[in-house]
């Protein structure tokens, strides 16, 4: 069975704003990388079919060592699936020569409206084996936290 980790937040923002967030070149380098790690997006095409490359640059690598390189974890990303101010698919292969980080992992961000804000749930499957749960939950957690001060203060 595939290994399915997750996590959520409520954003103090409007599920459009946050959708917009997810599908936009500058605001995903700003938010997505979280604690740690800044990101550069290399290549952009928000579409179903579409998708990005993205350069996560550790900013101490001798604390985390990268998968692609010491210092870097480099990401293939496909959109499979759009659906506005409510879900968001990505489709998600890191270049890594260790066996541990391949595969295809899917990552789910689904949007609800709840009072003022949204609840973002993000549900990551097939998560290779290389990928530490708990890290990858604490990072999938610290990345919201950084979509919500953005959106937040830029929506």
């Amino acid at each position: 069975m595939s290994r399915i980790d997750r996590a959520s937040r409520v954003i103090a923002a409007p599920p459009a704003s946050v959708y917009g967030a997810l599908l936009d070149r500058t605001s995903l380098e700003a938010w997505l990388p979280p604690d740690g790690m800044r990101g550069r997006v290399e290549r952009w095409d928000p579409r179903p079919g579409g998708g990005f490359r993205m350069i996560l640059t550790y900013l101490d690598p001798a604390d985390s060592p990268g998968k692609t390189s010491d210092s870097t974890d480099v990401v293939e990303v496909v959109f499979a699936d759009l659906v506005p101010s409510e879900r968001v698919v990505q489709q998600a292969v890191f270049e890594a020569d260790d066996r541990a980080y391949a595969g295809t992992m899917t990552m789910t961000w689904h949007l609800a409206a709840v009072g003022d804000g949204t609840e973002v749930t993000v549900i990551a499957a097939d998560v290779p084996p290389g990928i530490d749960q708990t890290d990858h939950e604490t990072g999938i957690a610290s990345s919201l936290a950084n979509l919500a001060s953005y959106v937040e203060t830029t929506g």
